[in-house]
This record gives structure tokens, sequence and C-alpha cells, in this order.
């Protein structure tokens, strides 16, 4: 992007034609005669799509091969170019008016958006999948809007009417309690009036299950009392929980573009510097993303992020970091968030530091030219019967 910024207009337009015809494979597509009774999803998902904002662009192709054929949809050249220009899906003007008026039909329009300009290609076996990817990314977005927790890596605070805790198990489900109260009560204090001590890696999956599990009680029943049973067992977390629920899109040789983001995405955000990493729950910043340009604020809900100023937070944990008297690195919040506003009034300095921040990341354990942008999105596997992907450990 910096390069680009120092470019003439002839050159922007070459180079932004050229980023366009790389993506001639975004989208996404539905297998047809695979598993599933999709008529009824076919004709919902036909109607919402004809009626979305994005319908004047919309290409639809239709193939054929001797392995698979279905259908791919995708955003024509010339919508891609006037309503995600460099692959932007951070400010979508067509829907503006409907987040003041109808914020869940908008967040709905932004996921189909982000679909259909998906920068890596994506499949569904069936239109029963792609309605059920679609809900379960609102739930999971509209889940990290209301979650506010108080960050805490290292305690053990659950609503213990509905958790029990053992350290080789994790927090478990309490006979006969529904999960989904459960995530509820841990992750929404307008819910349960309380906010409990989560580190950011553990909240986003709370927040990422939730979602999968409201899903589930919806379209996979079988699945959702399997859930019910993995948890009053054990907790799936960590990496157990990414390789269980999410696939991974893109990679540091192939990055998504730097500005595209669906709905109900789970982002990590390094932190490029490598003596504040030092501080437990510091290394980086796992978010959601909520739609209209935001980024979950775990810690503020009420707070969402944009894409700057969650790089000036973190640039500005280099500030907040240190030593306290036994050697234990310690962050000042306060500090940070008083850095955070000087940059803030001061363009020069605040283009400065987003000038740093905003590139992708480097390799593990490598801290050279900065960069906080990460180059891959996770999202949730298949989950209707008899394409379901989602392989739980103990039942």
């Amino acid at each position: 992007m910096k390069a680009l910024l120092k470019l003439s207009d002839v050159q922007l337009i070459q180079a932004q034609a050229h980023m366009i015809k790389k993506s001639l494979d975004s989208g996404f597509i539905v297998l047809s005669g695979q598993s599933g009774l999709s008529n009824q999803s076919e004709i919902w998902f036909e109607n919402f799509i004809r009626q979305s904002r994005w319908n004047p662009w919309l290409e639809i192709h239709h193939f054929q091969s001797t392995e698979e054929h279905g259908t791919l949809y995708q955003l024509s050249i010339e919508g891609r170019a006037l309503h995600t220009p460099w692959c932007d899906t951070l400010h979508l003007r067509l829907i503006d008016d409907l987040w003041i008026t109808d914020p869940e039909k908008a967040l709905d329009e932004e996921i189909l958006l982000g679909l259909l300009t998906s920068p890596y290609l994506q499949k569904f076996p069936n239109y029963d999948e792609i309605v059920s990817a679609l809900r379960v990314r609102r739930l999971i977005a509209q889940a990290g809007q209301l979650t506010s927790l108080k960050f805490d890596t290292r305690a053990v605070d659950r609503p213990m009417s509905h958790w029990s805790y053992q350290e080789e198990l994790g927090f478990t489900l309490r006979k006969d309690c529904s999960l989904i109260e459960a995530l509820r009560l841990a992750t929404q204090p307008s819910y349960s009036g309380v906010e409990y001590a989560f580190s950011c890696y553990r909240a986003s999956e709370y927040v990422i299950l939730l979602g999968i599990v409201e899903e589930a009680k919806i379209s996979n029943p079988d699945f959702y009392e399997k859930l019910h049973r993995q948890w009053e067992k054990k907790a799936i977390a960590s990496g157990a929980f990414h390789e269980t629920f999410l696939l991974e899109h893109g990679s540091l040789s192939e990055p998504v573009p730097m500005r595209h983001y669906i709905p109900g995405d789970r982002v990590w955000f390094r932190n490029p510097d490598s003596i504040s990493s030092n501080v437990s729950g510091y290394e980086g910043s796992w978010v959601i993303y909520l739609g209209n340009g935001l980024f979950s604020n775990f810690w503020a809900n009420l707070h969402p992020f944009n894409l700057e100023e969650k790089c000036l937070e973190i640039y500005h944990w280099r500030d907040g970091a240190f030593q306290d008297d036994a050697g234990v690195w310690q962050m000042d919040e306060s500090l940070v968030s008083e850095m955070v506003r000087i940059s803030k009034s001061h363009p020069l300095k605040k283009a400065s530091i987003l000038n740093q921040m905003l590139r992708y990341r480097e390799a593990s354990g490598i801290y050279f030219q900065g960069g906080c942008i990460d180059a891959s999105r996770e999202s949730p596997r298949l989950i209707r019967p008899g394409t379901c992907n989602m392989v739980l450990l103990d039942v």
C-alpha cells in the first residue's frame, strides 16, 4: 500500500486493473447434486441474492465438468472496482444507511458482498451450506458486538452455575445446562450482568462457538446435541479448536488482501515490537470482524476498533510495557490510551505510525520491519447434516 500511494494516477489505474484481473477467480461456488436437501435453501438463497443491493453487479456462471458441476457467484469487475477498490471491504457506502435503519440486514448484505468478492474461491457442497454460512457469520458477528470481558490471561473465571473447571479438562458444561445460555452468560454482561476474565484468544473461541451452536440448533440438531455432550466431557480449545471448527484462508506466501474482511472472520493482529510482545497476552490481538469497518473490542464492546485505531493501539503497547519488581513484563493500559490519544491528534505522527503498521506481519520470531496485518483469515467449517466437517474429540 505504501508504494501504491506514491504512484501516478495512470499507474494507480493500471495497478488496480491488475489486482482486479488477478481476482477473476473471486467469489464462491455452490455445487449441484451433492448430499443435502437443498431445494428450499436454493429458493431462499436465490430470492435473497436477487433482492440484495449488489444484484446490479451480480454475475452467475453455471459450469460442469467430469468431476463436478454447480454455480459460481461473484461480483462483476465493474462492481468490484466501484464497491471494493483494492479489494477493500471496510468502506461500503451503498449500505451505509442500512446500518442505521436495519443493522441486521446491513450485516447480511455485507457478508454476501464479502463472499461475492472473496479473493480465495470458496466452495459449498449445496445451498444448505451457503445459507448456514451466511447465518453463522451473522451470529458470530452479533455475538462479537455483545461480548465484553475483563482481560486476564491467567484467571479461572466463569459463571459457575453453568460451568465447572478442572485443569486437564478446561471449563466444562454442567449437566442439564444449555451450552448457548452458558456461553452467553460467560461473554455477554447484558445477559449476565457480570464481566468475566478471559484472554482475547479464548474470548474469540467462545464467540465463534456460540455462533456455531446457535446455527447447529437450527440446522443440525444431532450435531447440536453432540456439542453439548462434548463440552460436558472436555472443552476443545487452542490449536484443537482451530483444527475442529475453523478453516484458514491465505498464507504469508499468498496473503489475503490487506483490507478484505468478511463479517464473522476471526482475525489476528500481530504485535511487531520485540519487547512489548514479552508481556503475556500482548503478543498480538485476536478479534472478530463485525462489519461496517469495525473489529471487536472484547474489553469495551461499545467502543469497537476501526483498522487504524487497532493499529495505533498495538503500536503503542511498546510505550506501556514495563517490568515489575519481580522482573515480570506488565502493561500500563492507561499510558497506552494516552499515547493513542496524542497520536490521533498529530496527523503526521499518526501517518508515520500507520505507515509502519499497515504492512503484512513478518514470520514468527522476526522483528525487523514492523507490520501487524495478518496474511490469513479464519472462518467456520461446514455444519449441515451429511456435509458437516467439524469432527469432535470425545463424542
